[in-house]
């Protein structure tokens, strides 16, 4: 399922580093025209910065929703999480996919083919390490998201799938929540992995080279958790 993309336009979000800037290379080495973006080229939770950047950026056939992360928080007891706390860590995972997705679909219908991968997390389909509540519940919503715009957009020949990523040591972010868990805790997370090893940025990116090949055409609705096997132990 890694047939050549050429010819095709995607558009990956959040590739500043890690995740993203790995599904963005991949998808270059597959033959894809890739434009990616992130917080410094856009403010993906505004309406008028995504309309701007989608109404310059082309025919998007493929769109990758990856940006997203917990807005520099960490967890604390729900008590002290403010209004603001809570709305700068959905707005950076759920509404950035809501607008780029709304933003490119009606090109999509016009050309009757696309595909939307969205990039959630494990804690969207249990709890999340952080400890963040926002973080849990945008990503669960990325999830039902997805369903639901699979759905709908099933019959215009478009397919709206998910990742769900297990714990990836790829930016600063997962760097410091690595090292807080010292060394009994690294050992602990890694054990509790069927593969007994972290994940990668290619092991994602590799997830969605599959979700956008041709040859998964009748693949929509769905959610993959590539987390080397964390998820069912």
């Amino acid at each position: 399922m890694t047939g050549s993309l050429s010819g095709r336009l995607a558009v990956v979000t959040g590739t500043a580093h890690g995740i993203g800037a790995g599904i963005a290379q991949a998808l270059r080495d597959s033959g894809a025209t890739v434009r990616g973006v992130d917080k410094d080229t856009a403010d993906l939770t505004s309406p008028d910065a995504v309309r701007q950047f989608f109404a310059g950026a082309g025919a998007v056939d493929i769109l990758v929703n990856c940006a997203g992360g917990v807005a520099g928080q960490v967890g604390r007891p729900l008590e002290d999480v403010t209004d603001e706390d809570w709305r700068a860590v959905v707005d950076a995972n759920l509404t950035s996919t809501f607008l780029c997705t709304r933003a490119v679909v009606p090109g999509m219908k016009e050309r009757r083919w696309g595909r939307i991968v969205n990039i959630s997390s494990g804690a969207g389909r249990t709890v999340s390490l952080t400890g963040i509540q926002a973080y849990a519940s945008a990503k669960a919503a990325q999830i039902g998201f997805t369903r639901q715009m699979a759905h709908e957009l099933g019959r215009f020949g478009i397919t709206v799938n998910c990742i769900a990523p297990g714990f990836i040591l790829s930016n600063p972010t997962t760097q410091r929540q690595w090292e807080s868990y010292g060394e009994a805790g690294q050992r602990e997370l890694v054990e509790g992995i069927a593969m007994r090893r972290l994940g990668e940025p290619a092991d994602i990116a590799n997830g969605v080279r599959f979700f956008v090949a041709e040859e998964s055409s009748w693949v929509t609705g769905q959610t993959i958790s590539i987390d080397g096997g964390h998820a069912f132990l």
